[in-house]
This record gives structure tokens, sequence and C-alpha cells, in this order.
């Protein structure tokens, strides 16, 4: 350095540490230096390595011999301090088990988890030595067959749970002369990996619609033992006591409650597919991303639901890769939902997604198959049947004048015109009542005057159903589809109304909402329950009367009405 008032005057004062070997730095150059820099003069290496250590110094000035033992002590000093800033612990072992050294996050596991590492390390030296035995005399070889080892470890005090990894330390040679192990905390990972595997379990079961169990169970049936179980594990599996699942309607566009728990009603607001606007439940639909709120004050997506909502978790319900519906979890408490929780609601939510998807298969291969099945009953009955009538037709003409073989060959013809009709009927779209021309009861005296709303849009049901009803003593209005019945039940009151759940202009849903809105009971119809909006599952949490699957008979029909308006039963 030629001149040191240059370096003072580029780079400001300096801060130096003197390494005084074997030999001094002349006196008369460190008293050119100290004008310009502040000097920290030591006299071994170790000396140095503490103060490196403990203080930041712009430049080292030491001879040349020492420059190098100082480069690898300091090397072995930063290697020291990144294992002891890792959050895994870290620890050399003996063969014979002695631990040699230990980083800062070993020694603060704790001696139960410190012994442990030890006395696994001197297993795996075991194991290592055993293996080096038939290695031959070649140290390349001797490293190819040792592989580290794994282990676990449970502590069942804190329900805590460690994983250690075993890794040989061979000498030039191909000698074991120690073992490094490294141990971390899996606890965190390890309960991942068990709710995952509840979820993954609670998913297959709330899957399996062809269990015995649900033998004999309408599709009304079938739909709350879904939800039933969707609720029990919501709550035991995931700890989510606010909820609300929604389905979408395809055709509207609209996200409908299928069903909610621990929410109030006015949550249960009208939401659509969209980014914008429409809460964070329209976002996710639109996008198919989950979203976890931890400030519901501020988040520009967030409609209030639960009342003092602190943070909130929403899923999409995908299947196929679309989106069919959401999950919106909502708690009181701060940070409530983590990246885990995200992860194994997701999965919940296309367990729920496979389950609906199961059912409304089901539902629909019902109603084919019945369908299929009159289809071929006709096609079997037909020519027989035809064939009995034209020849008893042909003998009533032989026995003209044999009145009562006449009256009975006359019975047989109007019996297969009968069958013919009842396979017509069943070829055709499930209707309503089966045995509308059953003579009905007299007027009921506690149905009497009873104003009853009838909307479906056959016409055949509309009638049926109102005869039925009429002849009991009750006034009747009809309506072919959603929109006038909506009209009707804002101009008039009804003390009932039965809807079929699928109309033009509407679902049954609305029709629902609509009455609930003036505590007028209301019964369902669907053909073998086919409930594509879901309205049977959304309605009964809100008070539903009944639901009655088409083709019915007159007296189940006077039956529930009855049942539905409160009144004593009376039988057609």
């Amino acid at each position: 350095m030629d001149d040191p008032a240059k370096l003072s005057s580029s780079v400001g004062r300096q801060k130096i540490l003197v390494l005084c070997g074997r030999q001094s730095p002349p006196p008369e150059f460190l008293q050119q230096l100290q004008p310009y820099a502040e000097l920290t003069t030591v006299h071994h290496v170790d000396e140095a390595l503490d103060r490196l250590k403990n203080e930041t110094f712009d430049a080292v000035l030491s001879e040349t011999a020492d420059f190098l033992p100082l480069e690898r002590a300091a090397v072995s000093q930063q290697a020291s301090a990144i294992l002891n800033t890792i959050g895994e612990g870290v620890c050399i072992v003996a063969p014979d088990g002695t631990v040699l050294w230990a980083n800062r996050q070993m020694e603060q596991f704790g001696d139960f988890i410190r012994q442990a590492a030890a006395r696994w390390s001197q297993d795996a030296c075991l194991h290592f030595q055993k293996r080096l035995g038939q290695a031959p005399d070649d140290p390349a070889a001797a490293h190819g067959l040792l592989r580290p080892l794994r282990n676990s470890l449970t502590v069942q005090e804190s329900n805590h749970y460690f994983e250690m990894v075993t890794t040989a330390m061979l000498n030039s040679q191909g000698r074991l002369m120690q073992v490094a192990t490294v141990v971390w905390d899996a606890t965190v990972s390890r309960r991942l990996q068990q709710r995952l595997d509840a979820i993954d379990k609670a998913g297959r079961e709330l899957t399996r619609l062809e269990a015995d169990t649900l033998v004999g169970k309408n599709v009304e049936q079938r739909i709350s033992l879904i939800q039933d179980k969707i609720v029990r594990y919501a709550k035991t599996l995931l700890n989510f006591d606010h909820f609300v699942v929604r389905v979408l309607d395809r055709k509207t566009n609209k996200l409908e409650v299928l069903f909610g728990v621990g929410l109030p009603q006015d949550e249960q607001m009208d939401l659509f597919v969209n980014s914008q606007g429409n809460g964070i439940t329209g976002y996710v639909a639109a996008t198919g991303r989950s979203y976890i709120c931890n400030n519901p004050q501020t988040d520009p997506h967030y409609l209030p639901g639960l009342d003092g909502a602190r943070s909130s978790l929403t899923v999409p319900l995908q299947l196929h890769d679309k989106v069919i519906g959401t999950l919106n979890v909502e708690s009181h408490r701060d940070d409530t939902f983590t990246e885990d929780d995200r992860q194994v609601a997701e999965i919940f939510g296309r367990y729920i997604a496979i389950a609906l998807n199961i059912l409304d298969l089901l539902v629909v291969e019902r109603y084919q198959t019945t369908g299929q099945t009159a289809v071929n009953l006709g096609s079997l009955l037909t020519e027989p049947l035809s064939k009995i009538m034209t020849d008893a037709s042909l003998l009533l003409e032989d026995y003209i004048g044999h009145d009562d073989l006449r009256h009975r060959l006359q019975g047989i013809v109007d019996g297969i015109l009968s069958v013919k009709h009842t396979i017509q009927e069943m070829q055709s779209a499930p209707r309503g009542i089966i045995d509308r021309r059953t003579p009905t009861a007299p007027p009921n005296r506690d149905l009497l005057g009873k104003r009853i709303l009838v909307v479906d849009d056959e016409e055949c049901i509309r009638q049926s159903i109102a005869d039925v009803a009429q002849n009991c003593g009750c006034q009747v209005d009809i309506a072919p589809d959603g929109r006038e019945a909506l009209a009707l039940l804002g101009r008039c009151g009804y003390d009932l109304v039965i809807s079929d759940i699928k109309l033009p202009h509407s679902d049954g849903y609305q029709i629902f909402a609509a009455a609930r809105g003036k505590d007028t009971p209301v019964i369902f119809m669907t053909a073998f329950g086919y409930d594509p909006s879901h309205s049977i599952v959304r309605a009964n949490q809100e008070g539903l009367a009944a639901v009655l699957f088409k083709p019915f008979k007159a007296d189940i029909l006077l039956q529930t009405i009855c049942k539905a308006l409160d009144a004593p039963n009376a039988q057609p």
C-alpha cells in the first residue's frame, strides 16, 4: 500500500484487523495507517476468528503463511454458524454412541431427543460397519454400499413426531469414523397427513351410494343421508362449525344454497358466478381458485356473512375440472385458516362434488331404466293383447243372443283396453295420480274452504290433483309454470302450495321461498326424485312439508295434504 492517505480519502476511515504472526508488519507501516484506519491487533489465528465472529472489519492484514489457516478456520466457523441457525438438529456421533458435536437446535430438542438420536446413531454405525464388511478393499465401492438410514420417533407425552436421517462419514481409506444424524420435528406434516388420510376415508364413505344402507331409500332420503355425512365430517374432521354449500345452476349462472350450518338465513343471498360484485364465493366459482380471507373488514371481495366473522375459507367444488359449486367456511377467530386447511378443504370439496354427481346419475339412471322397462314391456305385450282382443271381439259377434257370455267377453275386451292404456301411461313421462278414477271421499270438514295452489307443467297432473282436492272441499288454483305461480302467490293468500320441482321459468325452490315468505306450507312433487337444482335439500332446511314421488295414489295425496295442513287424515 503506497499511500494510506489515498485509501482513507477514497473510502473513508477503515476498520482493519491485523494478525501478527511469526513476523509482525513493519511498525512504520502501522504508524502510517493509524491516522486513517482503526487498527485491531491480534497474535493468534483463534483470537482473529473470535474477533471476526463478533465484529465487522473492512480488511484483514496477515502474513502469507497465516492466510491459508485463517481462511480454513473462517470457513469452518461459518459452517458451524450455519448449522446452528437451521431448523433441524444436527449431531456428530462416534461408533460407540458418544456425541462428539451437536448444533444449537439439537440441544434445544432436549435430553430425550438427543439420547434417542445417539442410540439410533450407534445402531446405524453397527449397520454401516456390517455393510462395510461386505465391501471389497475399495473406498469408492464402500461409499456406494452405504445409503443414509431413516427412522421415526414418536413422543407420546406431547404427541409430537420426529424424523431422523443418519449418514456415514468415512475416511479416505473407506473406514467408518463417525456418523452425522439430522433430526427434525415432523409433527406438522404428520398431522396434515393424518388429516388427509381421514378426509380420504371420509370421502370414500361419502361416495359409497351403492352401499346396502341405501337399499330401499328414495332420493330424498339419500340426499338427506349425504347431507348428514357432509355435516358430520366437516365438523369432526375439519372443525368447521359455520359453513354453507352452494351448487351452480348453469341455466341462470346462480350459486344456489344447497344447505348451510351455523350461518344466518340472511347470509344466503343471491350470488352468481362472477369475479366482481358477488363476494368471495362468486370469485372462487368464476376463477376455480380457493380463497383465504384473514381480514373481512378490508378484503375487497368479502360480503357480510357470519356475524362478527374474522376470517373465512372458500374452495370450489370441482368435478372433471369444472366448478359445480362452492364450500364457504367462516370463523369468529383471527387467522383461523392455513394453507393446510385450504388443501384439506379442496380435497373434501371434490368428494362432495363426486357424491352429488353420483346421486344425480343414480336418479337419471333410475328414471331412464324405468322408462325403458315400460317400453320393453309394451313391445312384448302389444301383439298378444291385440290378438286376444280381436278374438274376443269376433266371439261377441258369434254369440249374439247369449247375453251372459257376451257380457263376460265384453269384460275381457274392457280389461285388455285398460291394460293397454296403463302400459301407454308407463311408457310416457311419469304422471301424477295413477288411480285418479278412484272415487274420492265426501268433503272433509277440516279441509273445507282451504285454498290450494297446484303448480305443474302437465295439465293432466294439475287437473287430477285439483279434482282430488276439490272433492274434499278445497278451493284450488292451478298454474302451468313458475312465472304464473309466483304472480298468483304475490296476489293471493293460500293455505297450501303443491308444486313440481322442475318448472318452466322457475324451479321448485323459488316457489317454495315465495310461499314460505307468507308462512304457507309447501309440498314438492318430483318424477322419481330427479332434482337437478337440489330444491328438495335446500327446502328441507327451511321447513318443507313433504315430497310426493310421481306417480302417486290419490289416497297418498290426500294423506299428505292433511298432514301439511295439520288436519285429521281423510281416506278417499
